[in-house]
């Protein structure tokens, strides 16, 4: 008796991935037919047979096809004949068989397609936006705010630092004390 190995596919409108989930793989044969016709077997680390038998959508290019076995998972990278965005993975309209999944990680909408994977906002050049660095001759005017502001934080600061000098050295008494209410 064989069994299902759990399988993940996602697609592009000219390729299909295929990751089949076998750790430790014996014995692996693929075959891949020009009509979509997809045969897998193999023996998992258990020493039980698995395989699949999946009819694909659409007729795919078998030479143009490429696949890896790695220790945990045999990736088969499935060119297509035509590129066209197919409606499922496979030919026979319904629920797919429980052991086939999408797989999220290489998931990508048709919408998206246009978008490029490894770029992570679209090839914008963010040096022209004048959004890093201190350059100084923008900020000239506000050169003399600053330092106002500086000196409101100095008194404050004095505040906390020594509250009984504050009466003995005859000052005004500071901005926070101004609007405290009284008896």
């Amino acid at each position: 008796m064989s069994r299902h190995p759990s399988t993940k596919w996602a697609q592009r409108s000219d390729k299909v991935y295929l990751t089949i989930e076998l750790p430790d793989a014996k014995d692996v044969k693929l075959n891949l037919k020009p009509d979509g016709h997809f045969n897998f077997s193999a023996k998992g680390s258990d020493d039980m047979h698995y395989e699949l038998d999946l009819e694909l959508f659409d007729a795919v290019n078998a030479e143009e096809s490429k696949a890896a076995v790695a220790p945990r998972t045999i990736c088969y990278l499935v060119k297509k004949a035509e590129s066209n965005w197919w409606p499922r993975l496979l030919k026979k309209e319904g629920k797919p068989p429980v052991f086939l999944k999408v797989d999220w990680d290489k998931w990508q909408d048709e919408d998206d397609e246009d978008a490029e994977l490894g770029d992570d906002f679209g090839g914008m050049d963010f040096s022209k936006l004048n959004m890093g660095g201190d350059d100084r001759d923008d900020f000239e005017d506000e050169d003399e705010d600053e330092d106002d502001d500086d000196n409101v934080v100095d008194s404050a600061n004095k505040e906390d630092e020594d509250p009984e000098a504050e009466g003995s050295k005859g000052e005004e008494a500071p901005a926070a004390a101004v609007g405290e209410a009284k008896p």
